[in-house]
């Protein structure tokens, strides 16, 4: 119940914080994608199915508050929190690498997906002008904040890992 709870808490801050804080923070109008450090992060922490569920829900909520069509959000953050949990068994907490290099490609992936569903299709196809201008930008910017936001997400499930182990070793005495 409590990985729940901390799940929801990181969903609903990161958001409130990627569309209020960071928005005035925005540089030339791009501001760092939190909710794909967060659904990449429990992808491959915790595996496929967590990483699935978070993205879901987290795309939901962007489609609920900012979406055109219920389920395009969560349906790409779905798949990115998925895709991320294969790597859950390469997974090592020491290694910063593979959480960099799994929130850069999916941020990058995403970008892509959003200038192909909702530009390209309405024939808007100056790709190098989005590519430079929207997609490298935004990666950018959301690569610097993870490196202080993966290290939160990670303390706070070590923790969380710590206390279900004692909570589990006194229900087994």
């Amino acid at each position: 119940m409590k990985r729940v709870i901390v799940d929801i808490v990181f969903v609903l801050v990161c958001f409130v914080l990627q569309c209020t804080v960071f928005q005035s923070w925005a540089m030339a109008d791009i501001s760092p994608n939190l909710l794909i450090v967060v659904v990449s992060s429990v992808g491959f922490m915790r595996g496929k199915t967590e990483g699935m569920l978070m993205g879901f829900f987290s795309g939901l909520l962007i489609d609920i508050c900012y979406g055109d069509m219920l389920g395009f959000y969560a349906l790409i953050y779905m798949y990115i929190g998925y895709v991320n949990g294969f790597f859950q068994s390469i997974f090592y907490e020491e290694d910063l690498k593979l959480p960099m290099i799994l929130i850069t490609v999916s941020d990058f992936v995403y970008g892509l997906i959003i200038y192909v569903f909702l530009f390209l299709l309405r024939n808007r196809t100056d790709f190098f002008y989005y590519l430079l201008h929207v997609i490298i930008p935004e990666l950018v910017y959301t690569v610097v904040v993870t490196i202080v936001l993966y290290r939160l997400i990670l303390l706070v499930y070590r923790k969380l890992d710590t206390s279900e182990k004692r909570s589990a070793g006194r229900n087994a005495d």
